[in-house]
């Protein structure tokens, strides 16, 4: 169950991170500013993840920290996520108990 809730929270990462960057580089004047990016992986990605303890709001990572760009300029978002599970954090890092997951989705703006 800990490996199965594991992979689909790193699923919602990668699609919060998927939708942010579609947010961002749609074309639409003016565009996204990144701290808009960031809230909308936020959203997208923090009703959904599943914790046995702990925090459910991810980081969020824009590229370029200017948010949205010029035509064919990429832009980057990268969610992550520290996941505590039943045993599986507790394996792979003892001293913290927590598997940091994330999810990264790149694509050049419209």
């Amino acid at each position: 169950m800990d490996l199965s809730l594991a992979l689909f929270n790193k699923w919602v990462l990668t699609q919060a991170s998927w939708d942010a960057v579609r947010a961002g580089i749609v074309l639409r004047s003016p565009k996204l500013t990144a701290a808009e990016i960031a809230a909308v992986a936020v959203e997208r990605s923090s009703p959904l993840l599943v914790t046995l303890g702990g925090s459910s709001t991810p980081t969020v990572a824009v590229t370029p920290t200017t948010g949205g760009g010029a035509f064919g300029t990429p832009l980057s978002v990268t969610v992550t996520f520290a996941y505590k599970g039943l045993l599986l954090g507790s394996l792979i890092s003892p001293s913290t108990g927590t598997l940091t997951l994330s999810g990264s989705t790149s694509m050049n703006n419209e």
